[in-house]
Parts: C-alpha cells; structure tokens; sequence
C-alpha cells in the first residue's frame, strides 16, 4: 500500500514546465504521506514525472519505489500483487532485483505491452512510465484509488484528490478495471460478470462457495510485517477470521464500539471461540466528535452515510496501526450476497441479481474509497477477500434464492448461502446473528447526528442538517472543494427500485 503522484506531458520529447511539475508532484507527495510514511521516492522519464509514497509490506529493505529497470522504465505502484510469485516464474527472462511485488507489473508490461494488465490478481492502481509510452491502470474493482487531473495540457495521476488540490483545473476518478496508454488511450479490461441464471443444488454452491472464498483468504496472508484481521463480530468479518485462523498459528484480531455496543460483545465471543489474540477499543462521544473533522478532509466525500461508517473505521485503524500495518476485512460481502436490509425488498430473483451488481459496480467510490482512506491515513493496508475475482464470479452465479433464505424451510435469511459456509466454523449466534451496518452494531448511528448538531426529532430535516455539517467541514480542507465533492460518490445513487 502507497501514495502515488505523477504528471505527464502530451508530446513526447518536451515538457517545458518540468521544473514546475517536479515541484508539484514533490508537494503531492507532502500531501499523501499518511499513505506512505516508510519511504519517499521520484523518477523522472522523457516527460513523466513519477512520485511515490512507500508502506513497506513485501521486502521492506528492497522495495524502494520507482521501481527502474535497465532500460530505464520506472513504475510507481499502489496496491498488492498477489499471483506476484507466479509472474515471476513465467517472466524468468527478465532482471528482477528486489522481491517487492510490484516489480512483476514492471517486467510483465514491459515484455508483454500494456494489455497484460490483465493478467494481474490483485489490487492495484499504478503509473508505468515506458521509453515510448506512458501507462495508467486501476484494479477490477476498484479496492485501490486512482484519480486523473487536468493540469493545463497536462495530465495528472494520484492516489487522493488532495495531492493536486489547489493546482488541478479538473479531475475525475480513474474507472476500475481500466487501462490507459499516453499512445491508445483508455480502454477496460475487466468487466463484473453478469449474473447467471443457475440451477445449483443448494450444498454444492455451498461447497463451492468455501473452497473458493478459503483460497481468496490464504492468498492474502502473504506479507513480511505484522498482520490481523478487523472484526466486528458480525457474520462477514468473523467468516474472514474463521478461515485465517485455519491457516494462522496466532491471529491479531481488533474491535470497536461505545461501551455495551452489540459489536463489542459479539466480537469477544468470536474472539474465545477462534483463539485470538483480540483487542478492543472503546470510544467516547469524545473520541468521535475530534475524529470526524480528520475523517471528512481524508474521507474526500461528505455522503452521510458513507461518513457514520467511516469514523468508526478510522478509530479502529488507528487502533490496529499500533500492532499490525496490513489487516483483513470483510467487505463486499453484502453486496455480493445481498445482506443490506434494502435487498430484503427485492422479490424478483433477477431484479435482485441485477441490483447486486449494480452495487458491487458501485463500490469503488463508496465503501472501497471508505476502507482505503480510512486504513491508509493510519498507514495500514486492508486486503478484501471476498472481491477476489474468483469469489466474485462464484457469487455472480450463485442462485438468488440461496441469498434471501433457507433452501428447506422456505425461511427468509438475509447472505443464507454464506451463513451455511460458516456454520461449521463460528458458533451458531454469530452465524445467525441479525445483520447490523457497522455504524449501527459499533453504536455510532445514534451517536453522530447528536454530535452534527440534528437534533430537531425529524429524520429527514436531521440527516439534511448532518449532511450540510459534513460538507462544511470538508470544505474547510480544500481549496477546490467542488472538485471534490462533484465526484464524490453517494452509497444509494441509481439503486433499482423493486420494483422496477
């Protein structure tokens, strides 16, 4: 996990303004040392301009970014390559000289052009400066951040919109599952499956479903600094811990809440049952009113919503960051197994396919740009196994009534599918406990409209109050606030209406 800044010029043998970009990719990089507080570095190739902020995760000692290669290609990168150790097998022809996962993106592009991207499995957003061109990618998902600036006839490429706040005339974020060249322009190379209309018998989506997701979570405990998992005592989170601590002679585990919060309590009982070494962190109405204002100018987005489930985010990364700089997470659950109260509503089966992918499509700029700030501010990288791609296509096919209820009795249970995959795993009133959203199970939802100042007794007069808070504070980080918030993305903008 990085920060990365770069600038581009258009013609490929001039960029008069070298000097000035050089100073402003140095002041973006300023800008995002919470992402980076390891290592700093810049390259300059022809008429890209490359900046890195460094988290040491893989090879701590070697993995100094840019990242050169004989020929003088430089790439910054942000993210985790996981099938790194398999790319270097298949690219033996190339000069590795570190162990940084990072360095396969490097070799592999340059030997293979930049639609090899493709054939990366990870998360992912990174500049590759070439001899004759220059390339820009973002993971499928979107699990890591990529924004593109105007900068006069420039371009521009960072992890945050902060980094060229002030000096951008425009920016817009960079689409998952996109490549883009300075010679071919932007093009995708992923796309999230459309849902399947399949028959699977019950226990063998099930059985799928375990294997699959087993794999997505060993794959992810890979790394050379200390590790742990978030959880929250809910069903998703402690699924994640359940299969690490499979794999995982001793298990960091980490929880937060107000005092008698539900979250609290049912992460402890997950904690005794798995064995954990497990901490938890009780916050203060105290704790949240000083966090909100660092929450919103990291955050970069004044959604109400996405912000009652980021504070109790940051306060938990801050927590970890003092024992652990890489943790599991269990997002992406509900909105590949439908665990959203809203998804309750939903009684044709492909409507609600429909409005799963809607959502998964949805969430780089909501709760992925959520989990990315909110770790990275603290210096901490979150790994997300249930977007893994493979999960994702196995949940893409998974019959929408084993989402909504149990397959024998008719019975509707919200994520069945994944609460059968746990059953044998967690103990039984974890499995079945009720889905609570974060802000909700961590007792912050009542807490931080008190806090914004709504408190009028009208929901919908309070939230308009919240939000105008949210925006106010936000605003007064910025020197192009609009920019900001005229991107952000909002956690229910164009659901699906049931019926539709």
């Amino acid at each position: 996990m990085c920060g990365i800044a770069a600038i581009v010029c258009p013609s490929p043998q001039t960029c008069p303004q070298q000097a000035h970009h050089e100073s402003l990719v140095r002041e973006a990089l300023i800008r995002l040392r919470h992402r980076g507080p390891d290592d700093e570095g810049l390259n300059v190739l022809g008429t890209a301009i490359l900046g890195h902020r460094r988290l040491s995760v893989i090879d701590p000692a070697g993995g100094h970014q840019p990242l050169v290669a004989d020929d003088g290609a430089a790439l910054i990168a942000n993210g985790m390559i996981y099938n790194d150790l398999d790319l270097r097998r298949q690219l033996a022809d190339q000069s590795f000289t570190t162990h940084a996962d990072a360095e396969s993106i490097l070799h592999l592009l340059r030997r293979d052009g930049p639609d090899a991207v493709a054939r990366l499995d990870g998360m992912f957003a990174f500049v590759l400066a070439l001899p004759d061109r220059v390339v820009a990618a973002r993971d499928p998902l979107g699990i890591k951040p990529l924004y593109r600036f105007r900068l006069g006839g420039d371009v521009g490429f960072a992890s945050e919109v902060k980094a060229f706040d002030g000096t951008a005339d425009a920016v817009e974020e960079f689409p998952p599952g996109h490549v883009w060249d300075s010679v071919d322009g932007l093009r995708p190379f992923y796309a999230i499956p459309e849902p399947q209309s399949c028959d699977t018998p019950a226990a063998d989506a099930v059985a799928e479903l375990r294997e699959t997701l087993e794999a997505a979570v060993v794959k992810r405990l890979r790394s050379d600094v200390p590790f742990g998992c978030l959880l929250s005592g809910g069903l998703d989170s402690s699924l994640v811990c359940a299969l690490a601590r499979r794999h995982v002679e001793e298990l960091h585990t980490f929880a937060v809440g107000v005092e008698g919060s539900p979250d609290l309590a049912a992460a402890r009982v997950v904690a005794q049952h798995l064995d954990t070494v497990h901490r938890e962190l009780v916050i203060t109405p105290k704790d949240v009113s000083e966090a909100v204002p660092r929450v919103l100018q990291h955050l970069e987005s004044a959604d109400v919503d996405l912000v009652r489930s980021a504070v109790g985010t940051y306060l938990v990364m801050g927590f970890a960051a003092r024992h652990v700089k890489v943790v599991l997470t269990g997002e992406g659950a509900d909105e590949l197994f439908a665990g959203y109260s809203y998804y309750a509503d939903y009684d044709d089966p492909d409507l609600l396919q429909a409005e799963l992918h809607r959502s998964l499509s949805g969430m780089h700029n909501v709760n992925l740009q959520r989990v990315d700030r909110m770790s990275m501010t603290h210096g901490v990288e979150a790994r997300v196994p249930f977007l893994d791609t493979s999960v994702v296509e196995v949940a893409m096919r998974t019959p929408p009534a084993l989402k909504q209820g149990d397959p024998e009795t008719g019975r509707r249970v919200a994520k069945w599918v994944l609460r059968a995959v746990a059953e044998d795993l967690l103990p039984a009133e974890v499995v079945w406990r009720r889905k609570e959203q974060f802000d909700e199970g961590s007792g912050l939802a009542d807490l931080l409209p008190l806090l914004a100042g709504a408190t009028s007794g009208e929901p919908d007069a309070d939230r308009v109050r919240e939000a105008a808070r949210y925006r106010a504070l936000l605003s007064d980080g910025f020197q192009r606030p609009d920019l900001v918030l005229e991107i952000a993305g909002s956690w229910a903008s164009d659901r699906l209406g049931a019926d539709d």
